[in-house]
């Protein structure tokens, strides 16, 4: 993994101590790799010398809590590999399902692992049975817990563990990384992606799944030139599609405010105030934009009239 060299020192340097703590969780914005890393940690630290290791997702020994699918046809678009949608939390069964399987012995060692991704998508039964195992955990059992927003954990979660964060990864680190995951990557695409990533490799990929490049471009000259005549707010609906999903209008809220803020730096003081305020309307939109049923073609003619509204006009001027 790039760029998680500290994370990596920290988790080695426990395991090699005598009594490494049972409980560690994995702070940091989403889409850092936090889930990534608890799936090779995981496997580093169930190996015995000498015994065959089956991969992370099929080992016994390693227990992997995330939501469900929504629905039975979610379920078999997973089992067929597709993409799925998940349900919102993961349920107090879950947790007393492997809690169940944590009375027996490891099977091929001495130890084993549970991930929860995300620990904070565990609804309120499913924390307080999670913390009967971490105040009374079984031998050689440790737990992982993913966490996007460490502050959303009760303090009770948060005593019993260890925390091991995880940082933004710096413009070449993040280059690699999508270069070694996507190599499909490059010019416009790769420097749109890097930067809709702000340091996140896994946002940057799924920015570039969804194809969102030219409508970045299209963003940061709205925040640049502003967008008196509406052609550009025309570009960006176009550049998005006549009917974009909710996924797709969600991923292009999140773009405009990075565009915002990546614009912070450059601007001068007077700039920076409309800046904040036009990244405020916009989280506001994010908030409403998964549960309220906006018209899309309005949706995005807002989402360009708050990167204009940076451009000092004469209007702004007087």
């Amino acid at each position: 993994m790039i760029g998680h060299d500290e994370a990596w020192s920290v988790w080695r340097a426990a395991r090699a101590g005598q009594r490494m703590h049972h409980g560690w969780i994995l702070a940091g914005r989403e889409g850092l790799g936090k889930a990534s890393f608890a799936r090779a940690a995981a496997a580093e630290l169930v190996a015995e010398p000498g015994v065959p290791q089956p991969a992370p997702e099929m080992h016994p020994d390693i227990h992997l809590l995330e939501p469900l699918p929504s629905n039975e046809d979610e379920a078999k678009k997973r089992d067929d590999g597709k993409a799925y949608t998940r349900k919102r939390n993961i349920s107090v069964d879950q947790i007393r399902g492997v809690q169940r399987r944590l009375v027996t012995r490891p099977t091929l060692g001495a130890r084993r692992a549970v991930i929860i991704d995300a620990a904070d998508d565990l609804e309120k039964g499913a924390v307080n049975a999670l913390l009967k195992s971490l105040e009374e955990p079984p031998v050689g059992t440790f737990f992982l817990l993913v966490s996007h927003q460490i502050g959303r954990l009760l303090p009770t979660v948060r005593s019993r563990c260890t925390v091991l964060r995880f940082h933004p990864l710096d413009p070449d680190e993040m280059a690699r990384a999508l270069t070694r995951a996507a190599p499909e990557l490059s010019g416009a695409a790769l420097d749109a992606a890097i930067s809709a990533g702000s340091g996140a490799p896994g946002a940057a990929l799924a920015f570039a799944e969804m194809g969102l490049g030219t409508a970045w471009q299209i963003m940061v000259r709205l925040v640049a030139e502003g967008d008196p005549d509406l052609s550009l707010r025309g570009e960006l609906s176009t550049a998005l599609g006549q009917r974009p999903d909710r996924e797709r209008l969600l991923a292009a809220i999140e773009a405009a405010r990075r565009v915002l803020v990546a614009a912070m730096a450059r601007s001068d003081d007077a700039t920076r105030l409309r800046i904040v305020e036009a990244h405020a309307s916009l989280a506001t939109l994010a908030a409403q934009a998964p549960t309220y049923n906006f018209e899309p073609a309005l949706l995005l003619l807002e989402i360009g009239g708050l990167l204009a509204s940076v451009v000092r006009t004469r209007e702004s001027a007087a």
